[in-house]
């Protein structure tokens, strides 16, 4: 089998493994086990983020109509996700191959330190050759700390791991230059970092899951901006996992082509905007400064700093006339930082290394 990539994460949604009807398709799992077992015997490292334990737990329970949806969520995601990963786990065992369940959270990506101890951890188990299989963690996360959807947590980590590429299992061949049921429609094969989409995205979002392709588009260019490909390929077709590795471009899906790659802490940051603690709102010369390249942010170029931050938290930067010029980590708290707002000759606010400019969003 030739493989064009050696590392990659594979997001299956809940409509990949679900019927029309909302019952789990047990058959779906079984062919995308058989896929990354093939991928794995081929030296290939592989990290799952799968959906489906919310389905599963409505396979198994039936719950009362008056219980609120955020305890019905926690139960269902309870009882579903024990099933969910035995079902993955007798799956692998049956190719030899083992598989541990890895549970997490937003908060999780929010700390730095927390970040490092994922990675680390499911570093370890791809060097022992056991394949990490992740979910959110739905039975502790409330509305207000909960993902976008997986599509989101598969994003945050592909880049953790280092990806050379994630790929994105839905219902769909990929992002449709029309509505996908307009036969007059196609897919768009092939997205370069600077080509805008926002004319096609569709807004509605998937019959079992939380997001929908605009979350999916999304995801897919701030991924791709970190230098990992990206697919978003139709999970109910037989094979596609291995085709896709086989035959890239030639097999129906959208590639969104990777920029450059940055630096590890700079993916983190880009995935920890919606984490801010606090803002900093720079003057003139500071926003021409940072529209160049390796800038610093100076506290002679701030205005102002807002919120409550401790050193090594991450904050957003703006412009005098309001507009977003982007995130970084700081160097100082927010108490001290603000007194020494347009004070030169200190150590800067935000080192070049941890500034990392806002990226035209779709």
């Amino acid at each position: 089998m030739e493989l064009r990539f050696n590392r990659v994460a594979i997001k299956v949604g809940s409509n990949v493994l679900t019927n029309k009807d909302g019952s789990v398709d047990d058959g779906r799992i079984a062919h995308i086990v058989d896929q990354i077992a093939a991928l794995r015997n081929s030296g290939v490292e592989v990290v799952l983020i799968s959906s489906g334990a919310v389905a599963y737990g409505r396979s198994e329970i039936t719950l009362p109509p008056h219980l609120d949806s955020v305890s019905s969520r926690q139960i269902l995601s309870a009882v579903g996700q024990a099933k969910l990963i035995n079902r993955y786990y007798e799956q692998f065992k049956q190719h030899g191959i083992f598989c541990g369940q890895v549970l997490t959270m937003k908060e999780n990506f929010r700390n730095r330190q927390q970040y490092l101890n994922q990675k680390n951890c499911m570093s370890a188990m791809l060097q022992q050759g056991v394949i990490p299989i992740v979910n959110e963690n739905d039975t502790t996360s409330l509305t207000e700390l909960m993902f976008t959807d997986n599509d989101e947590l598969s994003g945050l980590i592909a880049t953790m791991m280092d990806m050379d590429a994630l790929v994105i299992l839905s219902n769909i061949d990929g992002i449709y230059n029309g509505d996908p049921n307009d036969p007059e429609s196609s897919v768009i094969r092939e997205v370069l970092p600077e080509k805008s989409l926002s004319q096609y995205i569709q807004a509605s979002k998937s019959s079992f899951g939380r997001g929908g392709m605009r979350t999916k588009c999304n995801i897919a260019r701030k991924v791709a901006a970190e230098g990992i490909t990206v697919i978003i390929a139709n999970g109910k077709k037989e094979n596609i996992i291995c085709d896709l590795m086989q035959k890239g471009s030639d097999v129906m899906s959208t590639v969104f082509k990777p920029s450059d790659r940055v630096s590890s802490v700079k993916k983190w940051i880009a995935h920890s905007e919606g984490f801010s603690k606090g803002e900093v709102h720079v003057n003139a010369g500071a926003e021409e400064a940072l529209s160049g390249k390796a800038s610093s942010l100076l506290f002679v170029g701030i205005d102002s700093i807002k919120g409550e931050f401790k050193k090594g938290d991450i904050v957003k930067i703006f412009g005098p006339n309001g507009n977003e010029l982007g995130v970084g980590r700081v160097q100082y708290g927010s108490d001290k930082a603000k007194s020494l707002v347009g004070k030169k000759g200190v150590k800067p606010f935000i080192h070049c290394d941890y500034l990392l400019p806002v990226t035209n969003k779709d």
